[in-house]
């Protein structure tokens, strides 16, 4: 089993004898944003859907499970990536050129060497990120795009890059399996900007993030682990001086009920920390769940400032988590003491 170390804001620059360390420089997520596939429609439209719920030896109550809606659509991956960097860039106040990097995820890219080059060129043609850097993610399935924050995480905090892109996007593309014995799919799109800079009022700074992998767990047909959640939540709390506890809410994946609320409770978390109601609304869009779930948590205006939120994503042989502390509005850091927020 291999366990990568946590990574607390930034590794501190070298101390010369007898100098204290520098401070970790800060890293900062901005303006989560997401787009949905413009058809939502009910559950019961997904093909087979009692044929495939009696093969997983599932009983078809869709109170049980979170049964609700899922989004479809006509757009291409391109399409889908470009709206939602955009809408991200609107959010944080931004340029094209502030952003010197784009980080693109996908469960899976279309086509292969002769046309990713002309994805890429699409994508950040519709966004302006004509002069930035990129790089592509795909390998860790539902847990790309944490994979892609902390990889921007790193990129920011070694000083390569100072604003980096993260986009994930993706589609269903055949409908025979929009509906799998863990999750109901939908295709859709999330960002962020990952930054030295807060870049507008949707901002959060990166107390800490972590992964763990069992190579010999990656199997599509083996179970999610706790283990490596447990093991994930002690590198990161160790980093961040905290307790599970002190975590105000986890935005994990959205699969079925059931499973969220038994992985993550054995992960240490109670069903109080969880956030259930995007499932039966959203469905599971792939990697972009956690950031859906922010962003829908932030607008709802149920995120406390200075409050910690734990971005979490598991799939077979991989957890992967990122946890944030919600930055205070120039509104709330300027109200009297004893304001509501």
């Amino acid at each position: 089993m291999s366990l990568p170390h946590a990574t607390p804001h930034a590794p501190a620059a070298p101390a010369g004898p007898g100098a204290r360390p520098a401070p970790a420089a800060a890293v900062h997520l901005s303006a989560p944003r997401y787009v949905l596939g413009e058809l939502r429609e009910d559950h019961t439209t997904i093909e087979g859907l009692r044929e495939r719920a009696r093969r997983f030896g599932m009983p078809p109550r869709a109170e049980l499970w979170g049964w609700g809606s899922v989004h479809r659509t006509a757009k291409s991956l391109e399409a889908l990536a470009a709206e939602t960097a955009r809408a991200t860039l609107d959010g944080a106040g931004a340029a094209p050129a502030d952003v010197d990097c784009l980080i693109l995820c996908s469960t899976r890219f279309p086509g292969g060497p002769r046309t990713h080059g002309a994805f890429v060129e699409n994508v950040m043609a519709a966004t302006g990120l004509g002069a930035a850097a990129f790089t592509g993610l795909t390998l860790g399935r539902c847990a790309n795009l944490l994979a892609g924050i902390r990889t921007a995480q790193a990129y920011v905090a070694s000083g390569m890059h100072r604003t980096v892109m993260v986009v994930t996007a993706d589609r269903v593309t055949d409908e025979s399996v929009r509906m799998e014995n863990f999750a109901l799919f939908s295709d859709g799109a999330a960002s962020c900007l990952v930054g030295a800079d807060p870049l507008g009022p949707d901002t959060y700074e990166v107390v800490a993030g972590a992964g763990a992998q069992d190579p010999a767990g990656l199997d599509w047909s083996n179970e999610i682990s706790s283990d490596l959640a447990r093991e994930v939540n002690r590198q990161i709390l160790d980093a961040a001086g905290m307790k599970t506890g002190d975590i105000l809410g986890v935005l994990h994946a959205n699969l079925y009920k059931p499973l969220v609320v038994l992985k993550e409770r054995q992960a240490g978390f109670t069903r109080e920390q969880l956030f259930l109601d995007n499932i039966p609304r959203v469905g599971h869009c792939f990697a972009a769940d956690p950031l859906i779930n922010l962003a829908d948590r932030a607008r709802a205006g149920t995120l406390k400032p200075d409050g910690h939120y734990l971005l979490a994503s598991s799939v077979p042989g991989v957890r992967i988590a990122v946890l944030l502390r919600a930055l205070p509005t120039p509104a709330t850091a300027a109200a009297p003491e004893g304001t509501p927020a």
